[in-house]
């Protein structure tokens, strides 16, 4: 894992805000009947003019033959888990769309996701939203200096057990800095091993991906979108962090 200094993480923290500041403008336009691809140009054209980069739009996979991603951002609705394509979709009522944004400035990254609401949604919807902000909550929680890479995991993972959902296995966070993947994986179940030692300066993503029912998934024709095997509810919250000698730093939040 790459450690990182007082410059570059200052760097990642404004990158950061303006990853932040992405989701502040989407929550003013998440409505139902607006296309997904509104929301795209809207991210699109904002981190343009911040004189960033947008990192999503023609990321490929692991495969020459993988399709370059077609957007800027990824748009996840319902019992989508990741990497949904922003396309001419509309949003209905009710829905929940998970947005994940990542964007490259001064030569450091920022990438978080957040899911919204979409007018008015279900008891369900609305409950599973909130244990995605708080398996969120405690992954963070956990990465704390001196502890263990895979605490993350666990505590996560303990969460969602006795909230009666599953967390996705083999989708986690990761190292990021001056790439936006960068080792180490960031899972978000239990292990068997405790993993590294965390220590000042290291950065990542943890971003757990919660279902309402099983944790098993199957990937779409488009080769990118992810979606729960049972079809049942979705969320997905992340933040960039870093450790500090006083703990775990948010850094892509207003």
């Amino acid at each position: 894992m790459r450690v990182k200094n007082a410059r570059a993480i200052s760097r990642m923290r404004n990158a950061g805000r303006m990853v932040a500041e992405c989701f502040a403008l989407l929550e003013e336009k998440i409505r139902p009947g607006v296309p997904l691809s509104v929301l795209d140009k809207l991210v699109e054209d904002y981190i343009t003019k911040q004189g960033a980069t947008p990192l999503y739009k023609g990321y490929k996979g692991s495969s020459a033959e993988h399709p370059p991603f077609p957007g800027v951002i990824c748009a996840s609705v319902n019992h989508e888990i990741c990497h949904g394509l922003p396309d001419n979709r509309v949003l209905k009522e009710g829905d929940l769309i998970g947005i994940d944004i990542g964007l490259k400035h001064k030569g450091f990254c920022g990438d978080a996701c957040y899911t919204f609401p979409v007018g008015k949604v279900s008891p369900q919807a609305e409950r599973m939203m909130a244990i995605g902000k708080e398996g969120l909550r405690v992954g963070i929680e956990a990465a704390q200096p001196g502890g263990y890479l895979h605490d993350i995991g666990a505590a996560i993972n303990g969460y969602a057990d006795s909230q009666g959902v599953s967390v996705v296995h083999e989708w986690g966070g990761h190292g990021i800095g001056r790439s936006l993947h960068e080792p180490p994986s960031v899972s978000h179940i239990r292990q068997p091993t405790r993993g590294p030692r965390l220590r000042r300066g290291m950065t990542f993503t943890i971003e757990p991906m919660i279902n309402a029912g099983t944790h098993e998934w199957f990937l779409l024709n488009d080769g990118w979108t992810v979606v729960t095997a049972d079809g049942a509810l979705s969320v997905q919250y992340e933040h960039t962090i870093a450790i500090t000698k006083n703990g775990p730093e948010i850094l892509t939040k207003l």
